[in-house]
């Protein structure tokens, strides 16, 4: 395992520490009643039953309680509906047209950064498909995640992917160290947790880890909505986040390139599927009728 530096936690008041989260009348002391949290793992992608099997070689038959075992904590740390509804296990990076390039890139010597990494199953992704460990950065605002991730994995003792628990929103956190350092960022499922200022401020901070050199690249998805603008949080309903649609997203790295002096070229996209009518019962009060993923990837040019 490469050293890790000394770890700060500036948080901004935007994200709000455990015993503030509270969402009908469940809270983290208390998270298996929130309606997004599903109690057993029931149906496990190929994809990530090879990496459990592959990577960090548990049996076949004890791969689900493992992996559930882990979850629990983790839901418990922080409770996430990425990780409620097992969504983390989708490996979201795999699913980007330029996976292969990326993992090439990494190859070939490009560092990699995953912010918001969770317990950095998609990091775990790109190590098993053979990128080299040591080009891999992770960040997230929990320590808890970090370390629930080597324990669901099995490789405290063989990975070699530099983690930073940190705050993206806060300019003064242990990021700084690799502002003009990384070629790839990967962010999913992450900027949507933010309002439209946060979201400006968290890309400008993107913007400041990535060389200052044409194709960098930042690439991920998120939800996004037919109809942007501002709506409630799913956690912590007194606060709010912004839905992007394809529109939107590009106006706020323009945005994000005026306000920097830099220039991006930006690809983006709401899927097809819509999540608000998967969604049932009182989920549709957080994941409403339009709700669609919205994928994109960013260039410098």
């Amino acid at each position: 395992m490469a050293s890790e530096p000394t770890l700060k936690r500036n948080i901004n008041p935007d994200v709000l520490p455990k015993d503030h989260v509270e969402s009908q009348g469940a809270s983290t002391k208390d998270p298996e009643k929130l309606p997004w949290f599903v109690p057993e793992l029931k149906d496990l992608r190929r994809e990530a039953r090879d990496l459990f099997e592959g990577y960090s070689k548990i049996p076949s038959d004890e791969v689900v309680s493992h992996i559930k075992t882990s979850r629990d904590k983790a839901f418990k740390t922080y409770p996430y509906p990425c990780l409620g509804g097992w969504g983390f296990l989708e490996l979201s990076i795999t699913q980007s047209k330029y996976y292969q390039d990326i993992l090439q890139r990494i190859k070939d010597g490009d560092p990699y950064l995953d912010v918001g990494c969770c317990v950095g199953q998609d990091i775990r992704k790109l190590v098993f498909d053979g990128a080299p460990s040591q080009n891999t950065y992770g960040s997230d605002l929990e320590q808890s995640f970090i370390d629930i991730g080597y324990e669901l994995f099995l490789d405290k003792a063989t990975l070699k992917t530099t983690f930073i628990a940190a705050d993206i929103l806060s300019p003064d956190s242990d990021l700084k160290q690799l502002y003009g350092k990384i070629d790839v960022i990967h962010v999913a499922a992450f900027l949507h947790l933010f309002n439209w200022d946060n979201s400006v401020k968290a890309c400008k901070q993107l913007a400041a880890i990535l060389k200052a050199k044409p194709g960098s690249m930042v690439l991920g998805r998120q939800v996004g909505h037919v109809e942007s603008g501002e709506k409630a949080r799913l956690i912590d309903l007194s606060r709010s986040r912004y839905r992007h649609t394809a529109e939107s997203f590009e106006k706020m790295w323009k945005q994000v390139g005026e306000e920097t002096g830099t220039e991006w070229k930006v690809e983006a996209q709401l899927e097809d599927e819509d999540l608000g009518e998967k969604s049932h019962g009182i989920m549709r009060e957080y994941i409403p009728v339009g709700s669609r993923w919205l994928r994109f990837t960013i260039w410098r040019v």
